[in-house]
């Protein structure tokens, strides 16, 4: 659905009125279009006093070909590296770069904030001045939310310095156009960080897409695609005809399955006999209701489609071996997950709960060199959520730094980047794609 409150508050005539009264004004957002640089305008770069990063950093820049800024101008991108603070009296860093930085931040830019794993940090007292990084990040981004540009915290485990590349790249591009106020950890790698081809990261990967055919799920397959993946994608058999039109027309196969079924996990694990690179559990339900009105049959069906299932078909692959050296599981998980919505008990128990199979996996999935990590997103512009009433409609979308909806290729983007094989040291993360919404956590 089109978003006629964007359209109509940007007109000529009513703009100027809108801003007077201090009505939300979104911005267009930059998204990114095969063949574009990584980002296209300067970038300002600044560290702490002791910061480890600036040579990652200056390394990653100088390959993607990265403008410089000067000493005025505006900028598309400020990058500071924090991980040298380590003590709350150094934080002042913090204000000295970023306050003649920020006027100079261009429409739909990027901010990024370095540092070191709070925990990790060596001292108490570094500790501290660490974790304060993400009230910083996080406030920054609803100050310049306005003009359609974000900020994010990546934390960087010492000794993960070589594990940057792909990380930056995703945040600086417009591939992260939805992503805004997340903290991004990253550590030592399950594997060596590879040779890899930027434009088809994902080239010779064969991909698992479960429901794959609309929405989000198209969009996801669509996106691996492109990036040059093999992609199966999966539906109830009822969906088969519009699941077939998406992954045919990618060059992919279709597997028209009931996950819930039984013997579903053994089919698809008997499918991928020589292997699988990327499993994405996309596959999902709403069964809304409150509690006091949710029969057990109506909790039950959700769950086994959200959760116990991807339970049973991880296993499976696992078991059986499938899942390939420096594999990736990425999960769909929901902003319900984290904050709750009412009437979405059972749902929202779902998605929380793919947060804690991320969380609990992770370990076993390092020690088999592959990652597992869940995207979260906000209020998308589907078929489903056009189909909501008007005010709740409207709030969703105003109540983010963005001020407005997200597209499914920017939930399918951040998926492609955690499926990467260069994305080695990116684990048990989950990510909001939600324009930094204001509502819960």
């Amino acid at each position: 659905m089109p978003d006629r409150y964007s359209q109509i508050v940007n007109a000529p005539v009513v703009s100027s009125v809108a801003k007077q009264v201090g009505l939300p004004q979104p911005v267009d957002l930059d998204r990114f279009r095969p063949g574009s640089p990584v980002i296209a305008g300067p970038v300002l770069s600044g560290a702490a006093p002791g910061g480890r990063l600036e040579r990652p950093l200056k390394k990653l820049l100088d390959d993607i070909g990265a403008e410089r800024a000067g000493a005025e101008g505006k900028a598309k991108a400020l990058v500071f590296d924090a991980s040298g603070i380590a003590d709350s009296t150094e934080l002042v860093e913090l204000q000295r770069f970023f306050y003649p930085a920020v006027p100079r931040l261009r429409s739909s830019g990027r901010v990024i904030v370095l540092g070191t794993t709070p925990a990790l940090a060596g001292s108490a007292r570094a500790h501290t001045a660490q974790r304060a990084l993400e009230g910083f990040t996080r406030s920054l981004a609803k100050e310049i939310g306005g003009k359609g540009a974000t900020a994010q915290l990546v934390y960087v485990e010492p000794g993960a310095e070589d594990h940057l590349d792909s990380t930056l790249r995703f945040l600086l591009s417009p591939r992260s156009a939805y992503v805004d106020g997340q903290v991004i950890r990253i550590g030592k790698g399950v594997a060596p960080a590879p040779e890899i081809d930027w434009d088809l990261p994902l080239s010779g990967k064969t991909a698992l897409v479960t429901g794959a055919s609309r929405g989000i799920g198209a969009a996801i397959a669509a996106t691996l695609g492109r990036d040059g993946a093999k992609v199966v994608g999966l539906d109830v058999p009822q969906a088969e005809n519009e699941l077939r039109a998406v992954v045919e027309a990618l060059g992919g196969e279709a597997l028209a399955l009931d996950i819930t079924a039984d013997d579903a996990p053994d089919q698809i694990a008997a499918h991928f006999s020589g292997g699988v690179d990327i499993v994405v559990h996309n596959a999902g339900v709403t069964r809304d209701r409150t509690l006091a009105k949710m029969p057990e049959d109506r909790w039950a069906q959700l769950m086994e489609i959200n959760l116990s299932s991807e339970e049973r078909i991880d296993d499976a692959l696992l078991d059986a071996k499938r899942l390939n050296p420096n594999g990736r599981i990425v999960c769909v998980s929901s902003m319900s997950g984290i904050a709750g919505n009412s009437g979405q008990t059972n749902y929202a128990a779902s998605k929380a709960g793919v947060i804690g199979m991320v969380e609990s996996m992770a370990p076993e999935l390092a020690k088999r060199k592959a990652t597992i990590n869940a995207v979260a997103p906000g209020f998308i512009e589907t078929k489903m959520t056009a189909a909501m009433p008007i005010g709740p409609r409207e709030a969703s979308r105003r109540l983010s730094s963005l001020s407005q909806g997200g597209l499914p290729v920017d939930v399918a983007e951040t998926i492609a980047w955690f499926a990467s094989p260069a994305t080695t040291g990116v684990n048990g993360n989950v990510v909001r794609v939600c324009g930094q919404s204001l509502l819960g956590a």
